[in-house]
């Protein structure tokens, strides 16, 4: 549900330092919300601190939210705890592959955009007969 970002309340949060915002924005910028925020009822924050102060400072008025049914303190200590730790990186491996991958999207081989040419030419030729 989206929610206008003037109605969210942070009360005491476990994070003190957001660190740098600038990729966050960025990302905000470039792909939108991926991961919605999570809030209680009364909209209060329980994760998604980072991605509220982006879009704060993007100028955002409004922020994609899921909202939990509960108040009761110990499960929304442990959402917000899992939110910032159930998260598993890309190993170095997995990093290299994928940037090769997506180096091979953007620029193919000129075989490949030879073909993908041809390919094409002749998809728009039957397409008017």
């Amino acid at each position: 549900m989206l929610v206008e970002l003037n109605q969210i309340k942070t009360d005491k949060r476990v994070r003190k330092n957001l660190g740098d915002l600038e990729p966050l924005k960025d990302s905000l910028k470039r792909y939108g919300l991926l991961n919605p925020i999570t809030l209680t009822k009364e909209y209060h924050l329980i994760a998604g601190q980072r991605r509220l102060e982006a879009a704060r400072q993007l100028g955002w008025t409004t922020i994609d939210a899921v909202v939990v049914d509960t108040n009761d303190p110990v499960t929304l200590l442990e959402i917000e705890l899992e939110e910032n730790t159930q998260r598993s990186n890309f190993t170095e491996f997995e990093l290299l592959e994928g940037y090769k991958q997506l180096e091979r999207l953007k620029n193919p081989k000129f075989g490949h955009r030879i073909w993908n040419a041809i390919k094409n030419f002749f998809k728009r030729l039957f397409r008017k007969v």
